[in-house]
């Protein structure tokens, strides 16, 4: 059997009264793709912030030892019109983790980026480009889990299936495991080897995408009919 990288037990996340999460409780396989999808408001961003350490949470939440996570949030707060370019935010980064210098260069070459575009100014970077930045910069500190939440969220349509395909190559070429946030489910259903599907009212559901992502649990889980349309060529 696969070991699992990854257990939570009864997870609950409140702010105030307002509970978001509850009882939440999942495996993940080491090697494995898991997307969580959802409305807005579900709590896909809270449970990655749990996931990590960032918020208070009941329940467990169990990785397995040695395993290093490198985590690619939607945004990043940092002012873009800062004089700074993509090399310093790497410098920064491996200062603040202990990880060598000598890596920021493999982590570039992972993320598909030229290190001719990481030493410009972070504000005139493309959202794909910054998004790769975030890439390597998560890549800098050698993760054994990958943590992407939204990753195209701020990227045009040409740089989207160029940042997924870079992503899932570094999962198969590195043999990392991924948990994924994601609006995009022609994706998910390509990629993924399970889906979590959260709502802000009914239970959590998991399992392949074949038997996740069909009309019937989509419509329960947003409230709406949601269409979308896969190749069966494309899994893989």
């Amino acid at each position: 059997m696969v070991a699992s990288v990854l257990e939570v037990e009864s997870l609950a996340v409140s702010f105030g009264d307002v509970e978001v999460l509850k009882d939440l409780s999942f495996n993940v396989s080491e090697g494995s793709a898991l997307a969580i999808i959802g409305p807005n408001g579900s709590g896909k961003t809270v449970l990655f912030r749990a996931l990590i350490g960032s918020i208070p949470h009941g329940g467990r939440i169990r990785w397995a030892s040695g395993t290093r996570i490198g985590y690619v949030p939607q945004k990043l707060d940092i002012q873009r019109d800062l004089p700074l370019t993509g090399l310093d935010l790497l410098r920064a980064k491996t200062s603040v983790s202990g990880a060598p210098v000598t890596g920021i260069a493999r982590a570039l070459e992972l993320a598909n980026l030229d290190p001719g575009i990481a030493q410009q100014a972070i504000g005139t970077l493309s959202g794909g480009q910054f998004q790769r930045l975030l890439l390597a910069s998560a890549l800098t500190g050698s993760p054994s889990v990958l943590l992407f939440d939204e990753p195209t969220a701020s990227v045009d349509e040409p740089g989207e299936e160029l940042l997924y395909e870079t992503i899932h190559r570094l999962q198969q070429q590195q043999r990392l495991t991924l948990l994924l946030i994601s609006h995009e489910l022609s994706i998910v259903y390509r990629y993924a080897t399970n889906v979590l599907c959260l709502s802000r009212t009914k239970c959590p559901h998991l399992g392949p995408p074949r038997e996740i992502l069909t009309p019937e649990t989509l419509e329960q889980v947003y409230g709406t009919p949601v269409k979308y349309h896969h190749h069966d060529h494309d899994v893989g």
